[in-house]
């Protein structure tokens, strides 16, 4: 038989007080998602194993990406056409990997053959700041170094063909004095 204290609510009071502290303490997290308009957390600063090329008063495309990603697979192709195009003009382009294993980071860097920058995110540090919703996700800044547009996953041509407009506009994009 199982004592009457144990079914009791007043056992488990202690439990609500712990799962609201719980689900607030998570909130600031979730509101801290980098969005249009914010400032992208420093690739200098980042615990970045990798290139980290100068992208002062670039147009900047970060993609984070992972070996084990299908739709990242289909996306370094993409973004190695797009890189040949604009970066003469001033775009700088940086494939962030979430891999945890360096062996699997380096096998896919091996096949793909990336002609832009890329590195690996040691710690989970940046991808964490930024709150990168799913593989791949990428994130267009105009030279302010503020996120001007989001992708969200990679849907082969329509993707390339929404990022090669974006990248345009904010190449034309008057500086600031």
């Amino acid at each position: 038989m199982i004592p009457p204290s144990i079914h009791s609510n007043r056992g488990a009071a202690w439990l609500r007080p712990a799962l609201l502290g719980a689900l607030l303490a998570f909130t600031p997290a979730l509101r801290a998602q980098i969005k249009v308009g914010d400032s992208f957390p420093s690739l200098q600063s980042a615990e970045l194993d990798g290139a980290r090329p100068d992208t002062a008063g670039k147009v900047l495309l970060v993609d984070f990406w992972a070996s084990w990603c299908t739709p990242c697979k289909a996306s370094f192709p993409a973004y190695a056409r797009i890189y040949g195009d604009f970066s003469p003009r001033g775009l700088a382009l940086v494939a962030v990997s979430v891999d945890k294993v360096p062996a699997d980071y380096a096998a896919f860097l091996r096949k793909m053959a990336p002609p832009f920058a890329t590195a690996r995110d040691v710690g989970q540090r940046l991808v964490t700041m930024v709150r990168v919703p799913s593989m791949p996700t990428s994130y267009l800044m105009g030279r302010d170094g503020r996120v001007r547009f989001i992708h969200e996953g990679f849907h082969n041509a329509g993707t390339e063909a929404e990022i090669r407009k974006e990248i345009e506009a904010l190449l034309n994009e008057k500086s600031a004095p």
